[in-house]
């Protein structure tokens, strides 16, 4: 069968009523050439009743949140602020401990402000016990220890960390009390700081 006559035949069943459905006659959109179709005006959508539904109408804008600050982890996962928010980083810095050596455990009682304290030589200085110092001359100044620390702090001057076999000497000895079982130790000279700091702030 030729082209020709295939395109008779298929323009036939178009254009005339087909026997398995009488009375029905299918036109066929008039052929197009690309570039018309290409520039065919756009049919406006109808607002109601048509193939899509009506538009729906916009949401309100969300409320406006400030970002979170960002997480800087710093020591122990503790946050730390950023710099261009103009905060310095936090320093951490542990007291030092005294190194259990025999030298640097032998106690004697030293001559001080008109009393007794118990004193140790740690790698050449001499340290007198805080807890005992305290209750001998700031007792009756400051609170308690926790205020002789944050002065301290304030002072930055760094106390001593006894060792295990310090603190059990300063026990039998009775400097600090028979269930203390830390104890801090102080030079002379940095505790003269700290009575001055006590009694001028009075």
């Amino acid at each position: 069968m030729s082209t020709q006559t295939a395109v008779a035949e298929l323009q036939s069943s178009l254009f005339y009523p087909s026997s398995s459905r009488p009375g029905f006659m299918f036109f066929p959109a008039p052929l197009m050439d690309s570039k018309d179709r290409c520039q065919s005006p756009e049919q406006p959508l109808p607002a109601h009743g048509g193939l899509l539904p009506p538009p729906a109408a916009p949401s309100p804008p969300s409320p406006t949140r400030p970002s979170p600050m960002p997480y800087y982890p710093g020591p122990r996962g503790s946050p730390l602020l950023p710099h261009h928010l103009g905060f310095e980083k936090s320093v951490y810095s542990s007291p030092p401990h005294a190194s259990n050596k025999p030298e640097n455990n032998q106690c004697r009682l030293i001559d001080y402000r008109g009393a007794k304290v118990a004193a140790f030589s740690v790698e050449g200085r001499e340290l007198i016990c805080l807890p005992q110092a305290f209750d001998l001359f700031l007792k009756h100044l400051v609170g308690g220890l926790h205020t002789v620390y944050t002065k301290l702090k304030r002072l930055g001057i760094t106390p001593v960390v006894c060792n295990v076999e310090q603190v059990r000497i300063l026990r039998g000895l009775g400097a600090i009390q028979p269930g203390v079982n830390r104890c801090k130790l102080l030079a002379p000279k940095e505790f003269d700081v700290l009575y001055e700091d006590c009694t001028n702030s009075r």
